[in-house]
């Protein structure tokens, strides 16, 4: 038994395009399936405001300080 792909016989390699083909495919529809933006009406991307809130000043004991 040979372990080169190098020499491997036309059947090895169909099978290791065809593996490498079926994880893209479902590489790629995992990632299409995990989007959290499921809203599909919407053709423009919409940005969402946040409002700061008060200065906080952090020190090196750990501990927050509102001004």
């Amino acid at each position: 038994m040979n372990h080169s792909i190098h020499s491997a016989d036309r059947a090895t390699h169909l099978k290791i395009v065809v593996v490498a083909l079926v994880a893209g495919i479902a590489v790629a529809g995992f990632g299409i399936a995990a989007r959290t933006n499921a809203d599909y009406s919407q053709t423009a991307q919409s940005a969402h405001v946040i409002k700061a809130g008060k200065p906080v000043v952090v020190t090196s004991a750990g501990t927050s300080e509102i001004r």
